[in-house]
């Protein structure tokens, strides 16, 4: 099993386990994630953009892989994300470089599933 495979069984499997628990407080902050990255006043591809830089500065590697998994389908290419971790090392200053080597290796898995 590759790291992608992982990490999206591992996802499902627990979101189900915390959602079965009919949680009204824990079901509407999922929704309001999904909800949140609809198409609105900024489209999805940008929206995604934001929750991968944001993740990055925040340093959360699960939410790095989710929006990395995300811009992938959307069709951003290498230089495009590139670009979005040249922000978030920015932004969040050099404690960013280990989630950035991260990303990098899980957005090579990404391409190789092309």
């Amino acid at each position: 099993m590759n790291t992608i495979e992982e990490f999206n069984e591992y996802r499902e499997k627990m979101n189900q386990k915390i959602l079965s628990q009919d949680n009204l407080v824990l079901k509407r902050i999922y929704n309001i994630d999904t909800n949140a990255y609809m198409e609105g006043a900024l489209d999805s591809r940008t929206k995604e953009l934001l929750g991968l830089v944001s993740s990055m500065v925040l340093r959360c590697d699960d939410c790095i892989k989710y929006h990395l998994l995300k811009c992938f389908e959307l069709g951003f290419n290498k230089t495009e994300i590139f670009e979005v971790f040249a922000i978030a090392n920015l932004v969040g200053g050099t404690i960013v470089i280990p989630h950035t080597r991260r990303a990098v290796e899980f957005w090579d898995e990404l391409e190789k599933q092309k």
